[in-house]
């Protein structure tokens, strides 16, 4: 296997059922993709099988990837993963438990997904359009850049920026409706 093969190439052989390639783009990207995660979530175990578990998805969806770099793609499929995986932990944590543990404090980012989830943000998310909501949980949940959101969803970076303007325009008039009598964070400008 020829490790200098653009992520491209090593996709489509990945497609056609090439391990050697799916173990070079490995090589290649699970390092960022590891530390990323483990920027999201503090329990090791938790990355390893999200880190795994994406790889074995790029394994089966190798033939959707649109072409070019696949950096974008490979995170959003992650981030997905880790999502999941929090859910499968929370549904896991209201069952009764077997042993109890030391609570602890939700982190941040826990409590910044399950409001976009569960929250006014997540119902204003539902009310936008899914072109918009698409960009938005690409360049902003998910933290891609204007152009990995733009490879990932087939559209020109200009575009991405158009529709992210217009999503979180669409976003704040939602959430204004939703909660009319509370003030913008920070006042006004």
């Amino acid at each position: 296997m020829e490790p200098d093969r653009d992520d491209a190439a090593l996709l489509r052989a990945v497609a056609q059922g090439d391990a050697d390639a799916l173990a070079t783009l490995y090589d290649r990207h699970a390092g960022w993709l590891h530390t990323r995660l483990s920027r999201r979530c503090g329990d090791p175990e938790t990355v390893r099988e999200v880190l795994q578990d994406t790889f074995v998805a790029v394994w089966r969806s190798a033939a959707s990837h649109r072409g070019g770099e696949a950096g974008g793609w490979l995170w959003v499929i992650a981030a997905r993963r880790l999502v999941d995986a929090r859910r499968a932990h929370a549904r896991a944590e209201r069952r009764p438990p077997v042993r109890t543990a030391a609570p602890t404090a939700p982190s941040a980012e826990d409590r910044v997904l399950a409001g976009l989830e569960y929250g006014d943000v997540g119902a204003a998310l539902d009310r936008i359009s899914p072109e918009l909501r698409e960009v938005l949980r690409a360049t902003v949940i998910d933290g891609l850049t204007t152009r990995e959101a733009a490879g990932l969803l087939g559209i020109p970076e200009g575009t991405v920026k158009t529709r992210a303007m217009r999503a979180r325009r669409e976003l704040r008039a939602a959430l204004a409706l939703l909660a009319p009598d509370t003030s913008p964070l920070g006042g006004t400008a």
